[in-house]
């Protein structure tokens, strides 16, 4: 196919899912759970590792490469409350090094929960859960340095004696410059619909647009990343009334989010040091994170994260914490085999 031609392709799906709307409106939210500790310690959400990592693939796929051949990659996350969930990954090369093939797989279980009728009398005990696996390619435009992705995800999700089916696709395009060692990406996640909805209503899913930057330093062993997300939605600030101020004669002062407050809450920063050695090192903020879950006058480290990985032969161990506030955190395990 032209060059031309995927291109307008990608642009076509890129401008028509740009206006979703966010924030508990949509279902199966599990699809933007971090992927691996690697990626949770460098903030959450980044789509612009591009090296042997088979679970970049699942948050884009235009960073699916050759160097992800024969790699796979597993992870578990311990999570909020009694909620636990995975992830799992592998990839294929069909071909010199322009096509590459993707598999992922995303389990999540929220654990038991006591029920009750509307009386108080018990009903017993339920659980819940959702998955999703995803089959991903990717492919080098010929004679460029561009590279477009595709997923595509069935979903299913079991609340309950609820239960749903859907559909998704991530849709992603990155540019790689490695003479700089440089990624430029953006990428379109989650649009698909529900094929069976939980009861009649058929809700949205989570969509995604996302844009991120990074580079590895030429005479420094860093790698920065620099990633913006819900980008189809501007204003995601919010009054927190809980942060507004009251004078001595009764005044109050709202908090009002400003420009540039809300220009940071799109934002997520990250850094590996010595990302090609035995030992790398991982730091992130999320900004967004940060300012939502921060309590005044209280020191919680909200929005930072951190990790690490051990290279041993042909595995990789890797750990990362994050820190939501005072009293809930995060940990995520993880191991890469080159099989």
């Amino acid at each position: 196919m032209p060059k031309v031609s995927i291109l307008s392709i990608f642009l076509y799906f890129f401008t028509c899912y740009a206006f979703a709307q966010i924030g508990g409106k949509h279902t199966y939210q599990f699809l933007n759970l971090v992927t691996s500790p690697r990626q949770a310690a460098l903030g959450g959400k980044n789509i612009t590792i591009y090296d042997y990592d088979p679970t970049a693939g699942m948050f884009n796929p235009a960073n699916i490469n050759y160097q992800m051949d024969n790699q796979l990659s597993v992870n578990y996350a311990d999570y909020l409350g009694d909620v636990n969930y995975g992830t799992a990954s592998y990839a294929y090369l069909l071909d010199r090094r322009t096509q590459v093939l993707h598999t992922g797989v995303t389990y999540l279980n929220y654990g038991s929960f006591d029920g009750y009728d509307e009386f108080g009398n018990a009903t017993g005990s339920f659980s819940g859960g959702e998955a999703a696996i995803s089959f991903g390619y990717a492919y080098n435009i010929p004679w460029s340095n561009f590279y477009i992705g595709a997923n595509l995800k069935f979903i299913s999700s079991k609340l309950e004696s609820y239960s749903s089916i859907g559909i998704a696709t991530d849709l992603g395009i990155t540019y790689y410059y490695e003479d700089w060692d440089l990624v430029i990406s953006a990428v379109v996640r989650n649009a698909g619909t529900q094929l069976t909805p939980y009861h009649e209503t058929y809700e949205k899913l989570p969509l995604d647009v996302m844009f991120g930057i990074s580079q590895q330093l030429r005479d420094v062993p860093l790698r920065w990343h620099l990633t913006l997300d819900n980008l189809q939605h501007w204003n995601i600030a919010f009054r927190n009334t809980n942060r507004d101020e009251t004078s001595l004669d009764g005044e109050v002062t709202a908090d009002n989010p400003g420009f540039f407050n809300n220009i940071l809450r799109h934002a997520i920063v990250g850094v590996e040091i010595f990302p090609e050695s035995i030992i790398n090192l991982r730091l992130g903020y999320n900004f967004r994170r940060g300012e939502e879950l921060r309590i005044l006058e209280q020191r919680s480290f909200a929005g930072l994260s951190g990790g690490f990985a051990i290279k041993l032969n042909k595995l990789r161990l890797s750990y990362s914490y994050v820190k939501y506030n005072g009293a809930a955190s995060a940990n995520y395990f993880g191991l890469n085999i080159a099989l």
